[in-house]
């Protein structure tokens, strides 16, 4: 469930009443700092005629002062009243001030400025104007009322030059504010825009189907989405992940392949750097682990996953933190929704292998039977016997096809894997004339699987014979090895050392009717892979870095066939 972004409110609001409050404030001080005045004025003796009179519209402006500021705070409503009322009482006490003062000689009248600057900054030009006017009228009729009565000091020249600097102020104060009120609206509404454009970014990262990963250069997870969690386990859709791809063995393929393409991307530039590479990974069990979480329920589980990385580096000018987003794609599951369109062009393969290929095999197994009761000469009883014995495999590998056309399902009991193994190494070293101790087994006796025995014979005879093809010849060239990792899924690796499979021919192993070699039919590891998934079990290639005789690092695969479970007994 996505978090819902808090939107900012509009500034036409907001930004006014905080500066309406801002005034109130300044209001306060102001009344505070005459009262003062008149008191520090009232010790010196010096103070007017009209003392007593300047105390009662000091205190009381102070206490309309307060009032105006809870008002403003409690009562946030009818703002345009509230100011103009404010307005008028500033107005009001001020030229009572300036009259009982003296007039243009007190020095009072910068006293308008305050008033006069608030309606700038919260009221329209005209408005704004409209009291400045007021304001200068009362400064012009002071001193035409003083010029009257002929007092020495008076002065409308004074008073008409404090006007015009009150109207040039309030000009340029209301541009200003106008202008600031304007960027904070376009800075409110971009904030608005970009909230709004982060949550369907979110909204779209979180329910792709690609896993992303947002990773520094060294390995450093950064974010990811949920797609991530189901396809690898790992908890960074939501929080800041807290580990790096290279502490973690089962994400060792991402990060050599991430590591790979970033000094590939460093020493060539984006254009002639490839942007992809296909790898296999296991389930995130120990990542979760690692951090004392538990998996959510969501999460995929399989043991291994096949994935298609693309790396898109991060360029934005000035951005000194190199980041690089890596998309994930389950090619898994493509590679199962290719198989089941071929599957049904296998169905109707094993139509016309029922009718056109068991019928001549019958007859040929017929001659041979009917050669046989008439041979007596040795070595044509044995090339009989090798037509017999080559029938009998067609006939059996006609059945495993047609099994898979129809999803037969094995129901067998326990297989004893260690001694099945040397049982079906004995007979292929002997059946291709392989010299011992070039197949090296490793299998505890302790181990136990659930598989038909005819349909693993079947597997691993098209592994070894694959094998056999790359394999040097030399001794150990070819291992077979039993293990149980922490996943406790039993698992046998079949590996040589020839070279690694290409990406590119992983990426269509599995397919049927696939193959690179011209005697092939590309059937071979396709029905491997069909009778281990008859059998609960798991076939898949996997790459691994080996270490060479002179200590780097050597690329190499194996095989591996998870089964389903395994029973000590």
């Amino acid at each position: 469930m996505m978090r819902r972004a808090q939107l900012p409110a509009s500034p036409s609001r907001e930004t006014f009443w905080r500066t309406l409050q801002t005034f109130c404030v300044t209001r306060i001080v102001i009344a505070l700092v005459l009262l003062a005045y008149l008191g520090f004025d009232a010790v010196r003796n010096t103070g007017s005629r009209n003392a007593l009179l300047d105390w009662k519209i000091c205190f009381a402006y102070l206490m309309l002062a307060v009032g105006f500021t809870l008002l403003s705070v409690y009562a946030r409503k009818r703002f345009t009243l509230q100011l103009v009322a404010q307005l008028v009482v500033d107005i009001g006490a001020i030229s009572l001030l300036y009259v009982v003062a003296g007039g243009v000689k007190s020095g009072l009248a910068i006293l308008y400025l305050f008033p006069l600057a608030g309606c700038a900054i919260l009221m329209p030009m005209v408005p704004a104007l409209f009291f400045v006017s007021i304001v200068t009228l009362v400064l012009l009729a002071e001193s035409g009322y003083e010029l009257l009565n002929s007092t020495p000091d008076a002065s409308p020249s004074r008073a008409g030059l404090y006007g015009a600097a009150f109207f040039a102020a309030i000009y340029l104060i209301n541009r200003l504010a106008a202008k600031l009120i304007k960027q904070e609206r376009l800075a409110t509404q971009r904030g608005r825009e970009l909230l709004l454009q982060e949550a369907i970014n979110g909204l779209v990262i979180a329910d792709m189907g690609d896993g992303i990963l947002v990773v520094g250069p060294d390995t450093q997870v950064f974010a990811g989405n949920a797609s991530v969690e189901r396809m690898l386990g790992l908890p960074v859709a939501h929080g800041r992940p807290q580990f790096r791809l290279v502490d973690l063995p089962s994400l060792a393929p991402v990060a050599d392949a991430y590591s790979a393409w970033l000094a590939q991307f460093r020493a060539q530039g984006a254009a002639n750097c490839a942007s992809s590479a296909f790898v296999m990974v296991k389930s995130g069990e120990d990542i979760a682990s690692m951090q004392g979480r538990t998996l959510p329920r969501h999460v995929r589980r399989e043991p291994v996953t096949h994935l298609k990385l693309r790396f898109v580096p991060v360029e934005i000018a000035g951005l000194t933190e190199q980041r690089t987003v890596i998309f994930l794609q389950d090619v898994t599951e493509i590679e199962n929704q290719a198989q089941q369109l071929k599957l049904a062009s296998m169905g109707r393969l094993t139509a016309s292998i029922a009718h056109e290929v068991r019928n001549p095999l019958s007859a040929i197994s017929h001659a041979a039977s009917l050669l046989k009761e008439d041979i007596t000469d040795p070595a044509q009883m044995r090339l009989l016997k090798i037509v017999g014995d080559n029938v009998g495999r067609l006939n059996r590998m006609i059945e495993d096809i047609l099994k898979l056309s129809r999803k037969a399902q094995s129901h067998t009991g326990p297989l004893q894997l260690a001694p099945f193994l040397a049982e079906l190494l004995d007979e292929f070293q002997e059946t291709h004339s392989i010299a011992p101790g070039m197949i090296e087994l490793d299998a505890a006796d302790t181990y136990q699987v659930r598989f038909d025995p005819l349909h693993l014979r079947e597997v691993l005879g098209n592994l070894l014979v694959n094998a056999l093809r790359y394999a040097s010849g030399s001794p150990g060239s070819i291992r077979i090895q039993a293990l149980l990792p922490d996943t406790n899924r039993l698992e046998l690796h079949v590996q040589d050392d020839g070279p690694a499979i290409t990406p590119e021919v992983r990426a269509h192993l599995f397919e049927p009717f696939y193959t690179t070699s011209s005697k092939g039919t590309g059937l071979g590891l396709y029905v491997a892979r069909e009778l281990c998934l008859n059998n609960d079990a798991m076939l898949d290639y996997e790459y691994r870095m080996d270490i060479s005789d002179d200590g780097a690092d050597e690329p190499s695969g194996r095989f591996v066939i998870t089964f389903a479970a395994q029973e000590p007994y």
